[in-house]
């Protein structure tokens, strides 16, 4: 909110028609709905940075859009550090996510937009931008229902948001509060659960051990090594496993005995 308590809105759109649209229509509500427009961006990558940046409360999105769907971009503002926005989607397509959204606490409005419900959705979206669990769900519920994927881990570093493609992973370990995304060329570091991120790409990954998740398509061969593990009284012990050979880096990743099987289906 701004000081005044006005929320703070910012638009997500690559067509600068409909972002011009949505400009006129917030300056028409402005008197029943006050608030103040912080900003706007035509892409997505674009958009991430500005909005940390600026912390609007109401993010109007478009959903399809070159490169990141707005429906991916709200998945990275809700799994961000920081307190997410309220997301209200503003399309022409996409009819499954109607459905998605009628009961649910944010909205989801069909070009072209009228003042009288745009006005009504950012009413209803400042109202329950408080409950982030509630936000998490209904953002998870509607990228299930039309099936879209993340095509880009989300990274802060430096003040910067970097997207890293999915595709360039080749594996991510859990280290205390993070995880590391291991590409060819370095490592990047997410806050995020281990769990979750091996359920979303169950597809693309799988685990070979409790800290670490493999890309499928990186596994090149197994080898024996060995690797340390935890034995009683906190000490450490060495025990010959099996390990993941990767493509493209040198890394040897220990498979344990419960995951073995899994693994060994893909190298036969």
């Amino acid at each position: 909110m701004t000081p005044h308590g006005l929320p703070r809105i910012f638009i997500v759109d690559d067509e600068a028609p409909a972002r011009a649209r949505l400009r006129m229509l917030l300056a028409d509500i402005a008197v029943e709905f006050p608030h103040e427009l912080v900003g706007e961006a035509a892409q997505a990558q674009q958009a991430l940075e500005r909005i940390a940046a600026l912390a609007p409360d109401v993010v109007l999105l478009d959903v399809q859009m070159p490169g990141m769907t707005g429906i991916e971009m709200a998945t990275h503002l809700a799994q961000a550090e920081a307190r997410a926005p309220a997301v209200v989607f503003v399309t022409a397509y996409d009819e499954y996510a109607l459905k998605a959204f009628d009961v649910h606490a944010m909205d989801y409005l069909l070009k072209p937009v009228r003042a009288a419900r745009l006005a009504g959705a950012l009413r209803h979206a400042s109202a329950v931008r408080g409950s982030m669990q509630t936000q998490r769900q209904t953002i998870a519920g509607v990228a299930s229902a039309l099936q879209a994927t993340r095509k880009n881990f989300s990274v802060q570093e430096r003040g910067r948001v970097l997207l890293v493609p999915v595709a360039d992973v080749l594996y991510l370990k859990a280290e205390a509060k993070y995880v590391t995304l291991r590409t060819r060329e370095r490592e990047y570091l997410i806050e995020s659960s281990l769990l979750s991120l091996e359920q979303e790409f169950a597809a693309i990954f799988i685990r070979v051990h409790r800290n670490a998740l493999v890309a499928r398509d990186a596994i090149v061969g197994v080898e024996r090594g060995t690797h340390s593990i935890d034995a009683e009284n906190d000490s450490e012990k060495a025990q010959e496993s099996w390990q993941v050979i990767l493509r493209d880096i040198e890394d040897r990743l220990p498979i344990s005995r419960r995951q073995w099987p899994a693994v060994k289906t893909l190298v036969r």
